[in-house]
């Protein structure tokens, strides 16, 4: 579905489901302001919890192209801005010596040649400022990866949607792209960023969202089992682990236990298929030491309890 606007929060959540993403009041909230308002939205949350996910449910729901920015430290302009083809201005420089057309031309005439915008690669950022159609949606995703002076260069092309490039001048966005950043507070992003955005910590879905989730994303698995799988991955996410499981870890089990065949938890079950929830070996052990058969029994009562 391609909607060309929202004038409310229900139809944003109505939009939002029919590209199978359930959300919560506050962060439908947060994405119809983030449109209307068009101003950037900072998502924070644990890893898993579906702040990606939502940046390309929106590019798909507006038809807008999902420019995708992936942080880490030490990134620069030339990673997240735009840089200069370097291999193909010495080609046309090479073949401009051979023709003779190099020693007729005056250097400020060779330099406008090769610094031309057919020799500009375009990275996320200038893409993003650059599409002319329908506005693209921007993903800043793991923006605490980057570094402060990265983050304050962020700061300055989201307030005016505008890039500066010295050879050829200034790109200027016709349409502001839908930003989304997100968080995973390795370390905290700077106010004056925060200040310049929308904001909404994406949190673990309740109980009963995150069976509606299994049961929309995995369609083949019964009802009962659902209820049993979302109950197990709350009481995991309570055991204070190294990297408790997300919603995405919740729906690769359901796929796995559907693909198996299984109708219900039990002990060898959840033991044979630990590693598709749970990715680190100290947390296979927290749980093991924890007891797989406290695990299924606490599915088993949590889902007789909401069935």
């Amino acid at each position: 579905m391609v909607q060309a606007g929202f004038t409310s929060v229900e139809q944003v959540r109505s939009a939002l489901a029919e590209q199978n993403y359930l959300s919560e009041e506050g962060l439908t909230t947060a994405v119809y302001l983030a449109l209307t308002l068009k101003r950037p939205l900072l998502l924070e949350g644990e890893a898993g919890v579906g702040k990606t996910e939502l940046a390309k449910v929106i590019a798909a729901m507006t038809g807008g192209e999902l420019i995708r920015l992936q942080c880490y430290e030490g990134i620069d302009a030339a990673q997240a801005v735009y840089d200069w083809d370097y291999s193909r201005q010495l080609l046309h420089l090479r073949a401009a010596e051979a023709s003779g057309e190099a020693t007729s031309k005056k250097t400020n005439e060779l330099e406008s040649e090769l610094y031309n915008e057919r020799f500009l690669i375009k990275r996320a950022l200038l893409r993003a400022i650059d599409k002319r159609d329908t506005p693209a949606v921007l993903l800043i995703d793991e923006i605490d990866r980057a570094d402060d002076e990265f983050e304050a260069y962020l700061l300055e092309i989201l307030s005016d949607f505008q890039v500066t490039v010295p050879e050829l001048g200034t790109f200027k966005a016709a349409t502001p792209p839908i930003v989304i950043l997100t968080s995973n507070r390795t370390r905290d992003v700077h106010d004056a960023l925060k200040r310049r955005c929308l904001y909404h910590w994406v949190d673990h879905p309740t109980f009963e969202r995150e069976v509606a989730i299994v049961r929309l994303r995995v369609p083949q698995i019964a009802e009962s089992l659902a209820k049993q799988v979302a109950a197990a991955v709350e009481h995991m996410r309570s055991l204070n682990l190294y990297k408790p499981p997300g919603v995405a870890e919740t729906i690769d089990w359901a796929t796995a236990l559907a693909q198996l065949g299984a109708r219900e938890l039990n002990e060898a079950v959840v033991s044979a298929t630990l590693g598709t929830v749970l990715k680190y070996r100290e947390d296979h052990d927290r749980v093991r030491e924890q007891g797989l058969a406290q695990i299924v029994a606490q599915a088993f009562d949590r889902g007789l309890l909401h069935g």
